[in-house]
């Protein structure tokens, strides 16, 4: 569900920039430039006829916040001075409204509309626009979507503290042809903005003190305690949703244990697809072990694919290798809900296996090379475990790796075929999952026994292919690897993550492993929110001794 979530968003949104001197600006500024009004009123249960405008807003009291103007002209007369020559249709399709916010006069968000946010009617004919921002419940508008993102995922909620603010809009047209082409001043407006605190208990704030028989080493290293409190607190406000745990581990020793939303030590936790990182993890002990050759085995080894669906020459040279790394060349896409292999149509069948393996192979893709996401490529690799290693996956995977780790309290979800899944869904504890993070940490090796093979543990955390997320992000062997910055340096970390904002941070050129687990199921901006906890709050906190 959350890459549904994430297509729609992808499908209103089609860039973000925080600054505008990469596009061409039109010399000339419009004659007539709208005034932007502002209201609190509901934008469904209000007409335009009715509405009564304001110039302040007060948050969080105020749910409801929605902008009207009026144009001279329909967009699309903005975006033929643009690009004369173009067409209706190419006009349309590469273009759209620019919408720049600010902060107390600092730039806080720029966002080019993708072509699918407004009707063609509403581009061509339209002179009043009205548009929502603000809504208690998610709305299909892509103005709901815009302020999400500038809210939730590019630091707007930061930016509207507590305190009095001013909030500025812009709105402008763009083009996007071999280069940026953004044109007058088409419409703007202010607002003041009242931020009220939101009263939270202050044993919520505070740093829960880790309590005895944590299994682990304490750390004594010093971190900025203020910090942490600061996140504290806004897990409490609610400003950072459905939160359950964050645990850090510096040099290999316990330094922070927190717990939020009800959740505690024994809790385990449903972290959806950090599980496929363990199957990478069992993988790689089940070849060490010999019971699989290695990674360049391919799918005709293991299946008579001639007994599937579409078989095909290039389904036999799959290799586990391409599986593992998201690049099998399947028609299967998991950000793309109309892809035939998305996991979401896999659930409802009586065998996952049988699904993934009769879907037929994409041509274009080259194996080894294409980045797809692709659950159901991981069940196969569970399948192919369970039937190589002794007494299945399950049993293996708590005598070779579980056991060794100390690890006993932990919950196992199965396929319709009874086969531990390793699509996701194993459930540990918080704890516990710092000690997976810990054992890759240490390039396998655990209590001086190598429990993973060195070389397993770097091919799984490398750059093994490319994503195209971002420029930094990259997939291994079911692991993912990116870098953040924090105050203009880079920190490369490789890290399990799962719907809901679940992860496991494994960071390659400093101390710590960071285990963050969250509910945020259906949540657009969960896995943003917890970069932004981890960049502007829990590595500033950590980095200060450092």
């Amino acid at each position: 569900m959350s890459n549904i979530i994430k297509l729609l968003i992808s499908s209103i949104i089609v860039s973000f920039c925080s600054c505008q001197n990469k596009a061409k600006l039109s010399a000339k500024q419009s004659d007539e430039v709208a005034t932007i009004h502002f209201s609190t009123q509901s934008f469904l249960d209000t007409t335009a006829e009715n509405l009564e405008y304001t110039s302040e807003l007060d948050m969080p009291d105020n749910q409801n916040l929605s902008i009207s103007f009026e144009l001279s002209a329909p967009l699309l007369k903005s975006l033929q001075k643009l690009e004369p020559t173009w067409s209706q249709e190419q006009l349309l399709q590469s273009g759209n409204f620019q919408f720049v916010i600010y902060v107390d006069d600092e730039l806080a968000y720029t966002q080019n509309l993708q072509s699918g946010a407004g009707t063609v009617l509403s581009k061509t004919k339209q002179l009043e626009h009205r548009i929502p921002l603000m809504h208690p419940e998610r709305i299909d508008f892509w103005g709901w979507y815009l302020w999400l993102r500038f809210m939730k995922m590019s630091g707007g909620e930061d930016l509207l503290s507590e305190g009095e603010h001013r909030l500025k809009i812009e709105v402008r047209p763009y083009v996007q042809s071999s280069e940026l082409k953004i044109g007058s001043l088409l419409a703007q407006g202010e607002l003041k903005v009242h931020v009220h605190e939101i009263p939270v208990d202050e044993n919520l704030v505070a740093i829960q003190p880790i309590e005895a028989n944590s299994g682990w080493p304490l750390s004594r290293s010093n971190f900025d305690s203020k910090k942490i409190e600061d996140l504290n607190k806004k897990i409490a406000q609610n400003k950072f949703e459905a939160i359950t745990s964050l645990v850090a581990i510096k040099d290999g020793k316990l330094l922070l244990e927190e717990y939020f939303n009800g959740a505690e030590r024994d809790t385990l936790h449903n972290t959806r697809s950090v599980g496929k990182s363990f199957a990478s993890a069992i993988m790689g002990i089940a070849i060490e072990e010999g019971y699989i050759k290695d990674e360049q085995m391919k799918l005709g080894e293991f299946y008579n694919l001639k007994d599937y669906k579409n078989y095909s020459k290039a389904k036999e040279n799959v290799t586990l290798k391409s599986l593992l790394t998201m690049s099998s060349g399947f028609t299967g896409d998991d950000d793309d809900y109309d892809s035939p292999g998305n996991e979401e149509n896999m659930y409802p069948t009586e065998d996952w296996v049988k699904f993934a393996l009769n879907l037929p192979m994409d041509h274009k893709k080259e194996i080894g090379k294409d980045y797809d996401y692709f659950t159901a490529g991981v069940v196969v690799l569970g399948d192919i475990i369970h039937k190589s290693v002794p007494k299945g996956l399950v049993s293996y995977s708590d005598k070779k790796l579980f056991a060794p780790l100390g690890i006993e309290n932990y919950r196992w979800q199965y396929t319709p075929t009874k086969v531990g899944n390793t699509a996701g869904g194993l459930q540990l504890r918080s704890l516990d999952y710092a000690k997976f993070g810990q054992l890759y940490k240490n390039k396998g090796l655990w209590n001086s026994e190598q429990l993973l093979p060195e070389l397993w543990v770097e091919k799984s955390l490398s750059k093994q292919v490319k994503q195209p997320y971002d420029e930094s992000s990259f997939y291994g062997y079911l692991f993912w690897n990116r870098v953040y910055t924090v105050n203009n340096k880079d920190y490369e970390v490789a890290f399990c993550t799962g719907y809901g904002g679940n992860k496991i941070f494994i960071f390659k050129d400093i101390p710590f492993v960071i285990v963050i687990t969250a509910q945020a199921f259906g949540i657009p901006y969960a896995h943003a929110q917890v970069d932004t906890m981890l960049v502007n709050y829990i590595l500033p906190a950590l980095l200060q001794t450092e």
